[in-house]
């Protein structure tokens, strides 16, 4: 069984010819001069390839369009000028304000405030502050400073984004 799957594979890689194209936008036209004879001759179409450009996914994700307020979607930009803290949050790599909300063994549910730089525990502290007048109470948190990400147990995801954007980030 086996030996005749190779032996088969075999004569399909033999009947198959490749040959290598130059560049995008290049393909082959089979042009026969006599008969019983196939000759191949490389012919560039740039006109179909533009068809091909669409389908493939860009390189980099574009800014995004300026906006005075919030988007029709919700999403809001970040303020022109960085709010003068010690630290800085970044945007993700979607522009977005990077709070997460992360649930594990089914029902512990941990914010994660991540792309932090500078002074992560000035906001540890700050982020205390502020969710200690919302709740009335301190939220047991997490500091990692080898990859910069706080962890705030309980779900404060919005509040958290809401409260970085009021900030400027």
């Amino acid at each position: 069984m086996a030996t005749s799957i190779i032996n088969m594979s075999r004569a399909v890689c033999r009947g198959l010819r490749s040959f290598p194209l130059p560049h995008p936008g290049v393909r082959l036209r089979m042009v026969s001069g006599t008969a019983g004879e196939i000759n191949y001759s490389i012919v560039e179409s740039t006109e179909e390839y533009k068809h091909v450009e669409r389908l493939i996914p860009p390189t980099r994700i574009p800014t995004p369009p300026k906006h005075d307020g919030p988007a029709p979607s919700g999403w809001t930009p970040p303020s022109a000028v960085p709010p003068d803290l010690p630290y800085i949050i970044r945007r993700s790599r979607m522009h977005n304000v990077p709070v997460y909300k992360d649930i594990t063994h089914g029902n512990r549910i941990m914010t994660l405030l991540r792309k932090v730089e500078g002074d992560i525990w000035a906001l540890e502290k700050d982020v205390k502050k502020h969710l200690h007048k919302l709740t009335g109470k301190v939220p047991p948190t997490q500091v990692n400073e080898v990859t910069m990400i706080i962890r705030v147990k309980g779900d404060f995801d919005k509040e958290l984004k809401e409260w970085l954007i009021e900030k400027g980030f």
